[in-house]
C-alpha cells in the first residue's frame, strides 16, 4: 500500500478556505441587494420627481462612472495592500453611500450620492478574483469564482422581494430600504474582517497542510504563468495581452446586457406590462434566481469540462457560445405581448448569463502571475463596466425617442454578440493548453477537499 503524504493525509479534512468563500459570497449577496434596490424603486422616484427616461439613465449611468475606475482601482490595491483590506474598506463605502441614496431630493443629488456609491461598488469583483487566488489552487479557480459570485444573482434575488417589503411596510416610503440596507452593511464589514485574512498563511485558523498546499500550487502557477524561458512582462505587458483584451470586450458585453437588465426590467415590467410592485416583487425575482443556479454552475461545469479539454478552451467556449446565446433570447425581450413571455425570456437571459459570468477572471488566471492578478482582473472589469455608463444611458434616450423598448433589447443583442465572436477568432492561449492543465499529483487528493 502506498503511504500517505503529508497533503494527502490531510484532504478529508475541512478546508478553511470554504469559510473565506462563504463570507465573500454573503458580501456579494448584499452589494447586490443594495444595487438592486435603486432598480425596484425606480418606478416611485421616477413618479415623484418626474424624470424621463433620459434623465433617469444618466442617473443610473452616473453609478458606473464612480464603479468603472475603482474596479481597476480595487485590483491594483488588493495586489498592494492585499484583499481584506481593500474589501473591508469598500463595504463601509457602498453602505455608507446606500443609506445615502435616501436622502436625494432631485437631480444633482441623485447624481452625486449615486456617483460616490460607485466608487465603493468598483472593487469587489477584482477584489473578490484576488481573494479567490490566493485561497484557492488553479484546479478550482473557477469553480471558487462562480460559488462565491453566486450571490451577486441571489441578493438580486432576495433583495427585490425584501426591498418591496420594506417600501410596503413604511407606507409607500421608497427611502427606507435604503437606511436599512446600509445599516446590515456594517455587520458584514465586522464579518469579513473576523473570517478573512489575505492569504492562508496569515490566518491563525488555517491548518498547515492548507498553507503548504497553496504555497506549492502557487509557485507552480507562477512559473507556468511567467514561462520558464521568456522575460518578465511589464504590467503594461499583460494587460495588451490579445487574451486579455478580447476577455474585456467580451465581458464589455456581458456587462452591457447586465446593466439593462439592472436598470430597466423592474421599470419595463412596470409601463410595458402595467405590473405593480408587489407583482414586481415575485416576477423580477425570478430572473436572479435563474442567475444564482447559474453562477453556481457554471464555474464547476468549467472547472469538470476542463479535465477533458483543457481549461482554457473550456472557459473560452463556454463564454463564447453562452453569450450567443444571451443574445438569442434577450433581443425578442421587448417584443414579446405577455408579462410571463417577457419574464420567462429574462430568466433564459440571466441563466446562461451568469453560467458565462463565472468565466472571465478564470480565462485570463492561467497566464496571469499572482502578484499582477488584481491589478490585470481590475483592468478587464474596469473595461466590462464602461458598459454600464453607455448602456443606461443610450436605451433610455432609445426609449425615450422611439416611446417602445423593443429597439433597446435588440440593440443589447447585438452589443452582446459582436465581442462573443471576436472572442472565438481572438481569443488564444498563448500556452499550451492540454487536456489537464494540473499534475496528477496535485488532481489526486482534490478529491477529498470540502
Amino acid at each position: 500500500m502506498t503511504a500517505r503524504t503529508p497533503v494527502a493525509a490531510g484532504e478529508s479534512r475541512f478546508r478553511y478556505r470554504w469559510a473565506v468563500l462563504s463570507m465573500n459570497f454573503l458580501v456579494l449577496g448584499l452589494n447586490y441587494a443594495d444595487r438592486a434596490a435603486i432598480g425596484v424603486a425606480a418606478p416611485l422616484i421616477i413618479a415623484k420627481y418626474g424624470f424621463s427616461k433620459g434623465t433617469w439613465g444618466w442617473i443610473a449611468a452616473v453609478f458606473s462612472l464612480g464603479y468603472a475606475p475603482f474596479c481597476f482601482v480595487g485590483g491594483a490595491t488588493s495586489d498592494r495592500f492585499g484583499p481584506r483590506k481593500v474589501m473591508a474598506l469598500a463595504v463601509g463605502w457602498w453602505s455608507l453611500f446606500t443609506a445615502l441614496t435616501a436622502a436625494g431630493f432631485g437631480f444633482v443629488s441623485f447624481m452625486i450620492i449615486r456617483f460616490l456609491f460607485g466608487f465603493g461598488e468598483g472593487p469587489q469583483a477584482s477584489v473578490t478574483a484576488k481573494t479567490m487566488s490566493n485561497w484557492f489552487p488553479q484546479r478550482k479557480l473557477g469553480t471558487s469564482l462562480g460559488l462565491s459570485q453566486a450571490s451577486t444573482p441571489l441578493g438580486g434575488a432576495v433583495g427585490t422581494p425584501i426591498v418591496v417589503a420594506l417600501i410596503e411596510a413604511f407606507g409607500g416610503n421608497w427611502r427606507a430600504p435604503f437606511i436599512i440596507l446600509g445599516a446590515i452593511g456594517i455587520l458584514f464589514l465586522i464579518g469579513w474582517w473576523v473570517v478573512v485574512r489575505d492569504r492562508p498563511e496569515a490566518h491563525p485558523w488555517v491548518r498547515p497542510v492548507e498553507v503548504e498546499e497553496m504555497r506549492t500550487d502557487a509557485a507552480a502557477h507562477e512559473q507556468a504563468a511567467v514561462g520558464a524561458d521568456e522575460p518578465e512582462r511589464s504590467l503594461f505587458g499583460y494587460l495588451r495581452m490579445p487574451i486579455v483584451l478580447a476577455t474585456a470586450l467580451t465581458y464589455f458585453g456581458y456587462s452591457w446586457v447586465l446593466f439593462t437588465f439592472l436598470t430597466w426590467f423592474p421599470d419595463f415590467l412596470h409601463e410595458a406590462h402595467h405590473l405593480d410592485l408587489s407583482q414586481i416583487a415575485l416576477t423580477g425575482s425570478i430572473p436572479w434566481l435563474c442567475g444564482f443556479v447559474g453562477l453556481a454552475l457554471g464555474g464547476v461545469f468549467t472547472d469538470a469540462l476542463g479535465r477533458r479539454i483543457g481549461l482554457f478552451n473550456s472557459r473560452k467556449w463556454t463564454t463564447v457560445v453562452g453569450l450567443l446565446l444571451v443574445a438569442c433570447a434577450f433581443g425578442p425581450v421587448g417584443i414579446v405581448r405577455s408579462a410571463y413571455g417577457a419574464v420567462a425570456l429574462m430568466a433564459v437571459t440571466v441563466f446562461i448569463l451568469y453560467i458565462v459570468g463565472a468565466q472571465f477572471f478564470a480565462i485570463i488566471g492561467p497566464v496571469i502571475p499572482f502578484r499582477r492578478f488584481g491589478t490585470v482582473s481590475g483592468f478587464v472589469h474596469f473595461i466590462a463596466n464602461i458598459a454600464g455608463i453607455i448602456a443606461p444611458i443610450v436605451l433610455g434616450y432609445v426609449v425615450d425617442a422611439t416611446d417602445s423598448w423593443e429597439l433597446s433589447f435588440v440593440v443589447s443583442a447585438i452589443v452582446v454578440a459582436v465581442p462573443a465572436i471576436l472572442l472565438a477568432v481572438l481569443g488564444r492561449d498563448r500556452r499550451r493548453d492540454a487536456p489537464s492543465t494540473e499534475p496528477a499529483a496535485a488532481a489526486a487528493p482534490s478529491r477529498g477537499d470540502r
